[in-house]
């Protein structure tokens, strides 16, 4: 297929899609910023999205999902954020400028929590961070959280770090300092606390289809005769047997 191809595919799509999307905006004046975003960035999306799942019989309706949801954080979004935003397409390239200059840390390592990481924002002032990467904060198990990246509510802050609250502040503090809050999101794995993972167990297609599942070891073990070990000595191979 071609490139040329997917792109006017993506605006017959767009244009489809955009009667469910402008009433949305009917008391806002944000839809033309909205609609040349969209007209922007939609294809790219929808050419990246249809090489992996146009064979779905449910494409279309993720991708309806997909701009319904993006209408509706948009226009929840500060008016502070907005302007980042304005400033940002103005100087597209920013992430590049030489001065910045990023920093990553996990929460309860370097400060204890997320009240006590808001004290350290002088600190990366002074040592002139632009962005602070958050390593996974989530709500995780107790034990066998894979350094917090087994995760069980990506919705949720882990309750020894915060809330969303603390993390919502830390966010806006960071801002106005001129500090970007990065989060690692690793919606690729989850622990089997997650509502995914006890609904695949409980026989759920739908969320079977998330998961690497096997009737037996015979599979699994052949993939492991290749498969680098992440943790070898902390937890060695690459499947575990629930």
């Amino acid at each position: 297929m071609s490139t040329n191809w997917l792109q006017e595919e993506a605006q017959i799509a767009l244009e489809r899609l955009l009667p469910r999307i402008t009433p949305l905006f009917a008391d806002s004046n944000l839809y033309p910023q909205f609609l040349d975003r969209a007209r922007r960035y939609f294809p790219l999306a929808f050419e990246n999205l249809y090489k992996v799942y146009s064979g779905r019989y449910d494409f279309f309706y993720h991708l309806e999902q997909i701009l319904l949801t993006t209408a509706h954080k948009f226009l929840k979004r500060s008016k502070a954020l907005h302007q980042l935003d304005s400033l940002r397409e103005a100087n597209p390239n920013w992430f590049n400028a030489p001065d910045r200059v990023g920093g990553v840390c996990y929460v309860d390592l370097f400060a204890g929590d997320l009240a006590k990481l808001h004290k350290k924002i002088p600190y990366f002032k002074e040592l002139g961070l632009t962005y602070i990467h958050l390593m996974p904060l989530y709500a995780v198990p107790e034990k066998n959280n894979d350094g917090g990246y087994a995760v069980s509510n990506f919705r949720e802050v882990n309750p020894k770090l915060g809330t969303m609250h603390d993390l919502e502040i830390l966010a806006n503090e960071m801002r106005k300092n001129g500090i970007s809050l990065v989060m690692d999101f690793v919606f690729n794995h989850t622990s089997d606390e997650h509502e995914w993972a006890k609904r695949a167990l409980a026989g759920e297609k739908r969320y079977q289809d998330y998961y690497y599942l096997f009737p037996n070891r015979s599979l699994p073990d052949r993939y492991e005769k290749n498969l680098r070990e992440i943790f070898p000595d902390q937890a060695p191979g690459n499947f575990t047997y629930i």
